[in-house]
């Protein structure tokens, strides 16, 4: 039984002990400052809980010390903390952030790290980027790679159309931004809420729209060789203006704790929600101008004994999977992995990554 320190207590967090604990093969040690969050995770023999600070460097190195991972679900804000230490205790490094900051400092700590430094490992940074890359592979010239994911509620009932299903930070940073893009076979950035789009799939209408984060590595492995590549975060219509209203109108952008509190105090979280991952991808294909598409659906649903959200499900088999497939030798022992770096078959044939086929 492979020894796992997970950071981070919250509804991913809830999650990701339940997918790991629960298949026998791994023993999670749960850190967080909050005994309520702690007393929430599932109870198992192999599971631990421990309220640490991260920015304590003794007590976070003593409970790294020895594991085979540490997994980060915490805010993006502290992930430096938590990386530094994984390379101080050689110990094999995985999170969820899609902080573009963060992950480049993650790409500089793995440049002498001794264990893999595995970044990104969600849905959005995450499965996306495997999906695109692995139809991306069966191009001889690529034109066009278009990458749109939404965590939507099943029932919207307010004028956002919108519920709280992950990390209220995280998505506020998402929304402030600037967003990586290809344009014309070079790397360069957007506004974040810009270059607003429409679509229907399966009769109901979305609108998608720039974030930040999205994209993880793949601008950079893809520049000079697409021609235009970019990730926008699908919504319900009406979504962006009303944002664009907080935060460029009313200068939340500028005040983003009191931003959180608002949505933490008005928008409700919700268990009845569906994650969207639609990519299309053109170009030449045996001298022919071809477009594949992947479009695909991932409700909630009932694990163990509880009913779980689709954005919980999906985030946290993205970085189930990967330990996983560390653990078993298909991912580098070494250095920083990229998302593009995991097989799609080895992905969506593991035990976690299956919620995803």
């Amino acid at each position: 039984m492979k020894n796992i320190l997970l950071m981070g207590a919250g509804k991913i967090g809830e999650m990701i002990t339940e997918m790991l604990a629960g298949s026998g093969d791994y023993h999670v040690t749960v850190a967080d400052i909050s005994d309520a969050s702690l007393a929430k995770m599932p109870k198992y023999d192999n599971v631990k809980t421990v309220n640490l600070n991260v920015t304590d460097q003794a007590a976070l190195d003593a409970e790294m010390a020895g594991k085979f991972a540490v997994l980060s679900a915490a805010p993006y804000q502290i992930t430096q903390y938590i990386a530094q230490s994984a390379v101080r205790n050689d110990v094999n490094y995985f999170d969820l952030t899609e902080d573009v900051a963060c992950t480049r400092l993650v790409k500089d700590l793995a440049k002498d790290a001794k264990i893999a430094m595995i970044p990104q490992c969600g849905l959005a940074p995450g499965y996306i980027s495997i999906v695109a890359y692995d139809m991306a592979k069966k191009f001889d010239k690529l034109q066009n790679i278009h990458m749109r994911v939404g965590a939507l509620p099943m029932n919207p009932s307010n004028a956002l159309k919108y519920n709280l299903t992950w990390s209220t930070d995280g998505l506020i940073n998402e929304y402030c931004q600037p967003c990586e893009a290809v344009i014309g076979g070079k790397l360069t950035e957007t506004p974040p809420l810009e270059e607003l789009e429409n679509f229907t799939l399966d009769g109901v209408d979305y609108e998608a729209f720039n974030t930040s984060g999205g994209l993880g590595t793949l601008c950079e492995t893809l520049e000079g060789k697409v021609q235009n590549l970019n990730y926008r975060t699908a919504r319900y219509p009406g979504h962006r203006d009303i944002l664009k209203l907080l935060l460029h109108d009313l200068r939340l952008n500028e005040r983003q704790d009191l931003l959180k509190d608002i949505f933490e105090y008005a928008l409700p979280f919700s268990l009845q929600d569906v994650v969207l991952v639609y990519v299309t991808v053109s170009g030449d294909i045996d001298g022919r101008f071809v477009q594949d598409t992947y479009a695909h659906k991932v409700y909630n649903q009932k694990i163990g004994s509880k009913m779980w959200s689709a954005i919980q499900i999906t985030t946290s088999a993205g970085i189930c999977a990967m330990v996983d497939l560390l653990a078993d030798g298909k991912l580098p022992a070494k250095g920083f992995v990229k998302q593009e770096d995991v097989n799609f078959d080895d992905f969506i044939s593991n035990r976690f990554g299956k919620y995803y086929a």
